[in-house]
């Protein structure tokens, strides 16, 4: 709640804003809670939020103008929907009106326009990003800076953090603004001095005797006029992200009052809600009922069923020579024992097995998945065997599949190298793949991927092209495997997906909006993946120093918008590679893996490049950014 200070006495304070008539607009709103919602899962809007009356700024007793000192504290807290990844930011905000129709979202943070930095815009604001914008100069995606009229911070922005004085020499503390958890920010500004102090902790810590930032500024010459409003503004991108402000406190000519943390609304809690204490009472029962069930299960199931039974229904015999007897994978696999084990993760387990055959013996790999295909067992063991007729040098062959109840198990042509994942980040393993061979792998996957997109009878959609799905062979040949995740349809027909599937990283920016895939959301991924192989490095990393992530396509658009493209190259080629090749390869990964899908090329296209039929165009790297 807001206590009942006058507009002209300069001072409030919201534990809360349940009561709060605050002036909002855009995607801002309140909370049945309590908490001021900033902005919520809407992409490309603005939010703003503003004390409902001006604030007098203006010292009117001096003989000159002169800005009045002033003092705020307010706590936030940023949510994202994914560990790690954020959009943009918020910022506590000081202008002369409360109407910003003509301000842009995304990096604007919804307060001035492409155009930034003029007299008129008159706007103070002490930003808290959490994107980094080279056209913004700024530091990083984890930052803190005070902005006059412009984007650009007066001075240069500081990571986020703060000074312990609990510690010796008041050690520096880092704080990631977009960790879910409240933090509390002062912002204090000495009239006499014409000095404006941020400074930022967790709630639980008093404030820092040192402050994050200070900027010398004389706010009397900033000042349109004599009342100005004070709030908050952010805006949104493409990432969910919502941003709340839980309690706020400001006083003119004194320090801002503090805010009880007793009366402040909570966080909402990101994933599922907690468990109900009424199962821990239910559970240990329901637990011991459950057990009893089973024993006497397996007692039925003993003598019902077989070692080797599997679940095969007459319409299955049409897919005969697909289908694969349990018992033959079972004693291929020796048991399907850990010895076999080739890898385990979210798509299931892959076993080493060896299947006789008249004259000799075939090395296989078996995946055992749990099957829950909403759409039937015989529609999804038809398509299985669909893509089982895929027939391409550059293709991890899959031979068929045998079905167990609330299991399938797929059956492919074994890869005696394994990955490329392995090869490009396992720092243990001992030798790198050489630039030729990379080149050679590449030249592989784009081969594959057009046979799919193009060559084939019908459209397949791979939908999770990654370097840990190209497997090597025996002579290090690129495969692309798994297709767990592809769709097909006719040519010229519409793909009908709707479900936004993938990895992190390599997803096209139109599949958040449309949840479409299309050969062109897979031209976006193999982008990505010429990107990683390149330069060695994965979709989302750390930065050289290990503190902050950085996007791989943003890394190398920074070298080339520099004119050092190939300083983005794996430095572990040592230099032993082909400039042009190198050059290329980056190049025609940053055309693939543009933002607009219809700047794209298509597959024949990416190969008519990689045989040097034709010269890559370059696309700028400006406008890469700005897009």
């Amino acid at each position: 709640m807001a206590s009942p200070s006058a507009a002209d006495s300069g001072q409030f304070v919201y534990q809360g804003f349940t009561s709060a008539n605050l002036t909002l607009d855009g995607l801002a709103a309140v909370t049945p809670s309590g908490i001021l919602a900033l902005t919520n899962v809407t992409f490309q809007e603005k939010a703003h939020a503003f004390h409902p009356a001006p604030v007098h700024f203006l010292n009117a007793s001096a003989a000159a103008a002169a800005a009045r000192s002033f003092s705020t504290c307010f706590v936030f807290a940023i949510v994202s929907a994914y560990d790690g990844l954020s959009d943009h930011g918020l910022a506590f905000v000081v202008a002369p009106t409360t109407n910003f129709s003509s301000a842009k979202a995304g990096q604007y943070l919804g307060l001035l326009g492409a155009i930034n930095g003029t007299a008129s815009d008159r706007v103070l604001a002490v930003e808290l990003d959490t994107m980094t914008n080279p056209e913004f100069q700024d530091i990083n995606s984890n930052h803190v800076g005070v902005d006059v009229n412009s984007m650009i911070s007066e001075r240069p922005a500081q990571p986020a953090g703060y000074y312990d004085d609990d510690a010796n020499g008041g050690a520096w503390r880092d704080l990631q603004l977009n960790s879910r958890k409240p933090m509390q920010v002062w912002v204090d500004y000495d009239g006499q001095a014409g000095e404006l102090n941020v400074t930022l902790a967790p709630v639980q810590v008093s404030k820092p005797k040192r402050p994050l930032i200070s900027v010398p500024v004389d706010l009397s010459t900033f000042m349109a006029a004599d009342t100005m409003y004070v709030g908050f503004s952010s805006a949104t991108g493409v990432v969910v992200t919502r941003h709340y402000v839980l309690g706020w406190s400001f006083s003119l000519d004194g320090p801002a009052p503090p805010l009880d943390f007793a009366k402040l609304p909570v966080v909402p809690r990101v994933g599922p809600k907690p468990r109900s204490k009424v199962l821990d009472v239910l559970l240990p029962l329901a637990t011991a009922l459950l057990v009893a069930a089973v024993l006497a299960a397996a007692f039925l199931l003993v003598w019902r069923r077989r070692r080797y039974a599997e679940v095969r229904e007459d319409w299955e015999d049409e897919f005969g020579p697909h289908r694969f007897s349990y018992k033959d994978l079972f004693r291929a696999t020796n048991g399907f024992k850990d010895k076999n084990l080739l890898g385990a993760g979210g798509f299931g387990r892959v076993y080493k097995g060896v299947l006789p055959v008249p004259g000799s013996s075939l090395e296989i790999a078996v995946k055992r998945v749990s099957h829950g295909s909403r759409q039937g067992v015989r529609e999804f063991v038809a398509e299985v065997v669909s893509i089982g007729r895929l027939r391409h040098r550059n293709l991890v062959r899959l031979l068929g599949y045998c079905r167990r109840q609330g299991e399938l198990l797929l059956v492919y042509d074994y890869m005696a190298n394994g990955s490329l994942d392995k090869y490009l980040h396992d720092q243990q393993m001992p030798t790198t793949v050489s630039w030729q061979e990379r080149y050679k792998i590449i030249k592989g996957v784009a081969a594959s991927l057009l046979y799919l997109h193009e060559d084939w009878e019908q459209v397949v959609i791979h939908r999770d092209i990654k370097a840990s799905n190209v497997l090597l062979d025996h002579e290090m040949n690129g495969r692309l495997g798994d297709f767990g995740l592809a769709r097909l349809y006719d040519h010229g027909a519409d793909p009908q997906t709707t479900h936004v599937v993938g990895t992190m990283g390599y997803l096209a920016p139109e599949l958040m909006r449309t949840g479409k895939a299309t050969p062109l959301t897979d031209v976006f991924a193999f982008g990505v993946f010429l990107l990683e192989v390149a330069c060695g490095r994965r979709p989302i990393d750390r930065d050289d120093d290990g503190n902050n992530r950085v996007v791989l396509v943003d890394r190398v658009i920074e070298h080339h918008r520099n004119g050092s493209i190939l300083d983005a190259v794996d430095p572990r080629l040592v230099g032993l590679y082909d400039t042009e090749e190198a050059t290329l390869v980056l190049k025609l990964g940053l055309m693939c893996a543009h933002p607009f899908p219809n700047v794209r090329p298509g597959m024949r296209r990416v190969m008519q490049y990689l045989d040097s039929d034709q010269a890559v165009p370059d696309v700028s790297p400006r406008l890469i950014m700005c897009c």
